[in-house]
Parts: structure tokens; sequence; C-alpha cells
């Protein structure tokens, strides 16, 4: 009887996925040091694009810039690893259009509030709800499609579970307007970088099963499809 076996994958992927957990890891430090750093802003009420002006302001600008290249990496290393099946250029693109949506945040947060004070307010908001909106619908269906995957579905709990509460924080940011505005936005977006923290690290695991030669299963949802 021939023994299945986990699928290699391309080395890069499990590079992505050290690189997410590693930058997301140090995004939630700084945003952690931040509420320490910045007396001025009190933590509770302050959002943290609040943070994005004043003292240590193009350091998280910065971080967001990095954080969005991280997002587009790990996309294409998920949809690399992942099985035909469980693949989905939807989940890619919107990954894809939260990052476009963070970096303009970061971006036009630089120079639009001097060059262009009456846009600056808009172009913000837009690119942060278009952010949120976008993240928060890759990452759900993305739990969800790795159901059907052999190797992630035995991890579909924690990184479902995960996705759901991050979406029940965000939603409560956005409902609960009688509550703190400035940690329930934190520890909805906390929540979001830990999901792309828990899945790069899973995405290293997953590479490194898969990359000792041997027999294949003939089992079609592990062949690579055109």
């Amino acid at each position: 009887m021939r023994q299945a076996q986990v699928r290699r994958v391309p080395a890069w992927c499990g590079l992505a996925g050290t690189t997410a957990a590693c930058v997301g890891v140090l995004f939630v430090v700084l945003v952690l040091l931040l509420q320490w750093l910045r007396a001025d802003l009190w933590w509770l009420d302050a959002q943290l694009s609040a943070h994005l002006h004043g003292p240590y302001g193009l350091l998280l600008r910065t971080a967001y810039c990095v954080l969005a290249a991280v997002m587009v990496w790990m996309a294409a290393g998920l949809h690399a690893a992942l099985a035909p099946v469980a693949c989905s250029r939807t989940v890619v693109g919107l990954f894809w259009a939260a990052a476009v949506g963070l970096s303009m945040v970061a971006i036009g947060d630089s120079w639009m509030p001097a060059l262009a004070p009456a846009a600056a307010p808009m172009v913000h908001v837009l690119s942060a709800d278009a952010t949120f909106l976008c993240v928060i619908a890759a990452l759900l269906l993305q739990s969800w499609y790795f159901r059907r995957d052999r190797w992630w579905a035995g991890h579909i709990v924690p990184v479902f579970g995960l996705g759901l509460v991050a979406f029940a924080a965000l939603l409560f940011y956005i409902t609960a307007t009688s509550a703190p505005l400035g940690i329930s936005q934190k520890i909805a977006i906390v929540l979001i970088v830990a999901w792309v923290v828990l899945v790069g690290v899973l995405l290293r695991r997953r590479t490194r099963a898969g990359a000792a030669p041997g027999r294949y299963s003939r089992d079609n949802a592990w062949v690579n499809q055109p």
C-alpha cells in the first residue's frame, strides 16, 4: 500500500510565513509600546491612527507599510502552499486590497494633512474602512477554505476561531459607539495581526512538513491542477 505524504511546497512559502509571524509580533509590540511612550494620548480613547502623527509617527507609518508588504507575500505563499481545491484568487485579491488600503493610510497621513488638508480626512477614513473590510473578509474566507486542505484542516479550529473573535471585536468597535473607541479598535487590530502571526507560523510548519522527498498519494485533492 502506498503511503500518503504531505505535498511539497516551495521553500519561499516557509520564508513568507516566518516573515509574517515575526513582523506581526514586532507590530503588536510596537503598538503596545506606543501606548506607554505617547503620554499625550490616553490609551483608552486614542485610536491607533492618532499615533501616526507626532512623536514616533514615522515609525508607525513605516510599520504599516511593512505589514502591508508582508500581507501581500503571505497571501501569495498561502496560495502556493495550499491544495488547489483550497486556493482562492478572491482571498488573495482581498489580502492585496487590504495591503493597498493600509499603505494608503500610512502614505496619505504622511503628506496629505499638509498638502491637501481638506481631502486628508476623507482619504484616511475610506482607506482605513477598506482595509478593515478587506482583511476581515480575507481571513474569514481563508480560514473556512482551510478545511479543504488535508494538512490545514487539522488546524482549522484555532485559525477559524481566532478569525471569528477578530470579526466579533471589529464588529463591536463599529457598532458599540458607547465604548471607548481607542481600546476597542486596537483590540480588533491586535487580533487581526495575531491571526496573521498564527497563520504565518503554520505556513512555516507546513513548508517544513513537506520538505522531505518521498512518495505521493494519488488523492486528486493533492494533485497540482492547472
